[in-house]
């Protein structure tokens, strides 16, 4: 069982991130929508445009799945932190389960 710790230890890495891109992108929309950063902000583009490429193809599947849009609020990106979270809740049951 011990080779399991750093598989899972890698996973919950690669999961943490991704949570982590998702903070940051739904942060920046905001930024962006309250004024406080300029959409013109070629940095904040470029930075918008590569989370955009990490997040969007999910975002889809989440969207095609349940109608995540009311009242002109998307809440895919929410779903998607939630579904993270329990993951990395799962994953961290899993490593004090196999430490044992």
């Amino acid at each position: 069982m011990v080779i399991f710790d750093p598989i899972l230890a890698v996973l919950y890495l690669i999961v943490d991130i991704y949570f982590k891109i998702v903070v940051v992108q739904i942060v920046l929309y905001w930024l962006m929508h309250f004024k406080v950063l300029e959409p013109t902000n070629k940095y904040a583009k470029k930075t918008v445009e590569i989370l955009d490429k990490l997040t969007l193809p999910v975002y889809n599947k989440i969207k095609s799945k349940i109608p995540t849009v009311f009242s002109g609020i998307d809440f895919a990106p929410f779903i998607l932190l939630l579904a993270l979270y329990f993951i990395l809740h799962l994953i961290t049951s899993l490593r004090i389960l196999i430490a044992g």
